[in-house]
């Protein structure tokens, strides 16, 4: 029979699923208390910090995915004021010779979170970034359409009857759109061309429709990003699309990133260190954030092609040796380094 001290704090580790989470609780030196299953609801989530609770003082609790399965338990946790650890799947080496539970995983959260290997606090996602957020998965998926649209009807119109073709050849994207929208069906008695004819209209005119909700979401996108971080905004190659990004990165709750070096890591733009002998040199970071990193990469592009000051420093580090990769990734740096410091680290509402 184990005897728990309830008195000692405790530390939690949650696997989450769609319909289930796996908990796990431990001491405060890694030591296993309990594994319990409960719903990926409401009232599972009570359940879950109920139970939890029964072994002491809850300080802590690591959860896999929060910006997935487990978002709705952080948000739950956050909530009742537990501090929320995000923990990063486990390590696959570690995976492979011990095997792979959902208990195992689950006590594998809580003890990264104990021990200080996860420290990383989960977003909020309980503000205006994460309409943020929501807006920019449409968007996505809106000029993912819009561009699977457009390769259909250049594909159609190439094979099309010559008649079509020529009413259609040799012009831009946007025009093709708006001729073939335009376009009345004919039947002619050719079934072939007239069913061509008539599925080249009704993509031209579905993409013309998901161009105005792209416009609608571009301006619900430049609302939002106004008003919580206009300073983003006013900076040189920064659009409401770049910002967005970076500040969903960040989170609704940006406070969790406790310096600029934090920011930079996050966003897969510290510089590595990748000397070997007498060659002291740094490459590009190639984890954290994907998407912000690329943010990034947007911005320092545009800053090269069109920013004075950035023409004049990129000249001078060539003239120094280095090439346009290093310059790149300084170039990042450097505009993590700024933009970290026009994060809204006020309480957003």
């Amino acid at each position: 029979m184990t005897i728990v001290d309830s008195s000692r704090p405790v530390t939690g580790g949650v696997d989450t699923h769609l319909d289930t989470h796996t908990a796990a609780v431990v001491d405060d030196l890694g030591g296993e208390l309990g594994i319990g299953v409960f719903p990926a609801d409401g009232a599972g989530y009570a359940s879950l910090v109920e139970w939890m609770g029964a072994f002491g003082p809850l300080c802590r609790v690591g959860v896999e995915g929060t910006g997935s399965y487990g978002a709705g338990l952080a948000r739950y946790l956050a909530a009742g004021g537990v501090e929320v650890v995000e923990v990063d799947r486990p390590n696959r080496q570690a995976r492979h010779r011990a095997g792979k539970s959902d208990p195992t995983d689950a006590l594998a959260a809580a003890r990264a979170a104990v021990s200080g290997q996860a420290a990383g606090r989960a977003k909020s996602g309980d503000g205006p970034i994460e309409a943020m957020r929501v807006t920019l998965v449409a968007r996505r998926s809106t000029r993912s359409h819009r561009i699977e649209l457009i390769g259909q009807i250049r594909h159609l119109t190439v094979t099309a009857p010559e008649s079509l073709r020529e009413r259609l050849r040799d012009l831009s994207t946007i025009m093709v759109i708006k001729t073939a929208a335009a376009m009345r069906p004919r039947a002619t008695g050719d079934i072939a061309a007239d069913t061509c004819a008539r599925t080249i209209i009704e993509l031209a005119r579905r993409a013309r429709q998901l161009t105005v909700e792209a416009k609608t979401l571009d301006a619900r996108l430049t609302e939002l990003v106004g008003d919580v971080a206009p300073g983003l905004l006013a900076r040189p190659g920064i659009g409401p699309n770049a910002a967005a990004i970076l500040l969903v990165a960040a989170g609704d709750n940006p406070q969790r990133i406790r310096s600029e070096s934090a920011w930079a890591h996050l966003c897969g733009a510290a510089p590595i260190p990748a000397s070997s002998g007498k060659t002291i040199r740094y490459r590009l970071n190639r984890g954290g954030n994907r998407q912000a990193n690329h943010a990034l990469w947007r911005i320092a592009l545009w800053r090269m092609g069109a920013d004075e000051r950035t023409r004049r420093y990129v000249d001078r580090r060539l003239a120094e040796g280095k090439t346009k990769r290093e310059i790149m990734r300084c170039l990042k740096t450097y505009i993590a380094r700024e933009t970290y410091k026009l994060l809204p680290f006020e309480k957003l509402t």
